[in-house]
């Protein structure tokens, strides 16, 4: 008698699901997953294998501070250098200017008192360096966490910038190389009398005190100076403490070039930005040194602010205030004043009873999160301000896990992800937790490490955390996304699991109608998300486990004769598909894995598609119209060419080997950034459905889709299985 085959279909909906039985989740919620690794829950529907990410500057991130050249006529393989927060390793390599040639560290002893290094050199040096010559690692053998991240609109070049925190020092970069900012801006300081000698030098010119550890060189004399005492300024005039003795004795007004301000011992770094009078400005805070202002240009350190704000460790903008967090205490300055603490002005402070982890501006209120629970201010100044409890009993673990997302603050708790929203009843908050779907994951994710990091994706309404231990790296790094479906609250998040991003600092911007995403860790390199479709040319590993399908009914026997697939991809696309039978248990018989491909199609079920018919790395120099390409396949003249870099709408003009002239000039160095055709090929077309016989049988089957390539992204839409049933149970 012959058997009537059936169709099953699978709409790819509903994100990671672990909470639910196996039989329940089949029967209840098909299209959802039990296994959904770096695809990500998209708001136009299925799962979509995320994007990668790139670096967003190809230097390292400088990991000394900004070393200069301690005194000149040095030669051989020994050399000087001061400005050195931390030591040098052994391999670091180095350049000199106005000095040819890389340099490799044999051995370093490092002077931390004096923040000051001798370095044994494999080779000697070509020529004398001058005193104070820039020394500019190359490459570093250490591992150095970046303490964290800021993108701002860099007003000065009209760029979009991020600053970025390492160890002593925060620096600054719009995609071609680093600049430190927190270089001292303490007037115009002048040498006080002539035929001075020793540990000591008079100056005058000052507008504050400088601090022990700060660096400068004076005029005429050799050497690079390190304060050993904190000044004390008197009409501008101070007698600043030094290491070494002078070299010499200055001339009367010899000028005072400051290197660097000293941020020893920074801890986790955190910005805030704000207008009070016309100038946007970043408030800076690191858990130990005095809190500093950035505004673009002047790097102003808070060296006089109460030992109640020296120290901070959060930081926020509110009715034109600004407020720290340290401990318990919560600081505020005068309004419209950002360095004024005087109570007389209306500046002051509010003890919160438990230390504070994190901040949030929510409808005109000041949400104060704090380990064990959450409170919210009010007022716009000191005469009204009203601090009241929102809640005693739930904290948040780490203010880096506080993001806004849809009008609602996110943020992570003991138990898992929370989300802080507005309910009908005046004045009353939502604390649910939004994560439950996925509770045996999120328990795993915190336990997995003590610190947190996160973003948000405000193009695809996704919310992402990351749980950072330095035990572990590369693709066992753990990452969370959320996908926001509904306009606002949590009853509609869909989740899924990153693997492979090593994030400790992140942060985003939309600046200029462009959405940056950057993130750090300990590689030494800072990174954009969302951009290219590898991590930093390492392919991307991606996987899509269904909930196991009782296809109806669970207790009858089925053979899948065949699969049909509905994708949406944006160019070529490889993956493994696998049909997975009764649970996967001892002793079943599982199918051989099926390899789908459109890399040679060229039909399409729906009308043209756009997609990238290239993909490779490209390395080249600012303001150059060549770049080098690792490979120039499927790559023709005329192409549209996107990358990091790479001005928009440029075009390809010629291609000889791996040599591609653009249409554009480079706007900053790159060095292999990954570049494509961007989708610009009109008129192509690409093959979104797949169909495939399959063999087996059983009483429930998942689907598994797999993905290890450097493909651009592609969609799981719909899967139609056709089937027939066989004996039961």
């Amino acid at each position: 008698m012959p058997t009537n085959r059936e169709t099953f279909p699978v709409e790819f909906k509903g994100g990671l699901v672990t909470n639910l039985s196996p039989l329940q989740q089949g029967i209840n919620m098909p299209g959802s997953a039990i296994t959904l690794k770096n695809f990500e829950p998209s708001i136009s529907g299925g799962y979509k294998r995320i994007l990668g990410y790139s670096k967003f500057d190809p230097y390292v991130i400088p990991p000394y501070g900004s070393p200069v050249v301690h005194g000149a006529s040095q030669s051989g393989t020994t050399l000087i250098i001061a400005g050195t927060h931390t030591t040098p390793t052994a391999e670091d390599t180095f350049t000199i200017a106005g000095v040819s040639g890389t340099y490799t560290v044999d051995s370093p002893a490092f002077d931390g008192t004096n923040n000051r290094t001798t370095l044994a050199l494999t080779t000697s040096l070509a020529s004398s360096p001058a005193n104070g010559a820039a020394v500019t690692f190359v490459t570093y053998e250490g591992t150095y966490r970046t303490l964290g991240a800021e993108v701002f609109k860099d007003n000065s070049n009209n760029k979009t910038s991020v600053l970025v925190a390492l160890n002593a020092d925060i620096y600054k970069t719009s995609g071609s190389g680093f600049t430190k900012i927190n270089v001292p801006s303490y007037g115009t300081v002048l040498v006080n009398a002539g035929s001075q000698s020793g540990a000591t030098l008079a100056v005058d010119g000052l507008t504050s005190a400088p601090k022990i550890g700060d660096i400068f060189t004076i005029a005429g004399v050799d050497k690079v100076y390190t304060l050993t005492a904190s000044a004390t300024v008197s009409s501008g005039g101070s007698t600043l403490a030094i290491n070494p003795n002078l070299d010499s004795s200055p001339a009367d007004n010899a000028v005072i070039t400051f290197i660097s301000l000293s941020r020893e011992g920074a801890s986790r770094t955190r910005f805030i930005e704000y207008n009070f009078t016309g100038t946007e400005k970043i408030g800076i805070v690191d858990g130990v040194n005095a809190p500093a202002i950035y505004d673009g240009t002047t790097f102003t350190a808070l060296v006089s602010a109460p030992t109640d704000v020296i120290a901070a460790t959060q930081v926020i903008a509110f009715k034109n205030h600004i407020f720290y967090g340290k401990a318990d205490l919560l600081t505020f300055t005068a309004p419209f004043l950002d360095t004024n603490f005087e109570a007389g002005d209306a500046a002051g402070s509010i003890r919160i009873g438990d230390n504070i982890t994190g901040f949030a501006v929510f409808r005109e209120q000041l949400i104060i999160f704090t380990e064990k629970s959450i409170f919210k201010l009010t007022g716009t100044g000191l005469a009204s301000w009203l601090l009241e409890p929102i809640t005693l009993d739930i904290g948040c673990i780490d203010g880096d896990t506080i993001q806004e997302i849809g009008g609602d603050i996110m943020f992570l708790t003991e138990d898992g992800l929370r989300l802080l929203s507005a309910t009908e009843r005046l004045g009353d908050f939502g604390l649910g937790v939004v994560s439950k779907t996925i509770q045996d994951v999120m328990t795993k994710f915190i336990a997995s490490a003590s610190l947190f990091s996160s973003t948000v994706i405000r193009s695809k309404s996704q919310y992402r955390v990351f749980a950072f231990n330095p035990d572990i790296i590369g693709s066992a790094s753990k990452g969370i996304i959320g996908t926001q479906f509904s306009p606002q609250g949590g009853e509609d998040f869909a989740w899924s699991e990153i693997r492979g991003m090593e994030v400790f600092a992140a942060a985003s911007k939309v600046v200029d109608a462009s959405e940056v995403v950057v993130f750090s860790a300990d590689s030494g390199y800072l990174y954009e998300m969302e951009d290219g479709n590898s991590f930093d040319n390492v392919n991307i590993e991606a996987e899509y486990l269904s909930p196991y399908l009782p296809l109806n009914d669970p207790r009858t026997r089925k053979a899948v004769y065949k699969v049909y697939l509905y994708t949406d991809p944006i160019g070529s696309v490889n993956f493994t598909f696998n049909l997975k039978f009764d649970y996967d248990e001892l002793n079943s018989v599982q199918p051989d894995l099926i390899t789908f491909t459109n890399a040679t199609a060229a039909i399409s079920f729906y009308g043209d598609n756009n997609f990238a018919t290239f993909a490779t790395t490209a390395s080249g120099s600012s303001g150059a119209t060549s770049i080098t390409v690792a490979a120039n396949t499927n790559m023709v003249v005329g192409d549209t060419i996107v990358g990091t870099g790479i001005p928009s709408a440029t075009t390809v003009t010629a291609i000889s080997g791996t040599t591609i002239t653009i249409s554009a000039a480079l706007t900053a160095t790159i060095s292999s950034v990954r570049v494509t055709s961007g989708g610009s090929v009109y008129g192509g077309k690409v093959q979104n459905i797949f169909s495939t016989q399959t063999v087996g049988t059983g009483f429930t089957t998942a689907i598994q889709f797999k993905s290890t390539s450097q493909d651009p992204p592609f969609t799981l839409d719909t899967a139609m299985l056709e089937y027939a049933t066989k004996s039961r149970r």
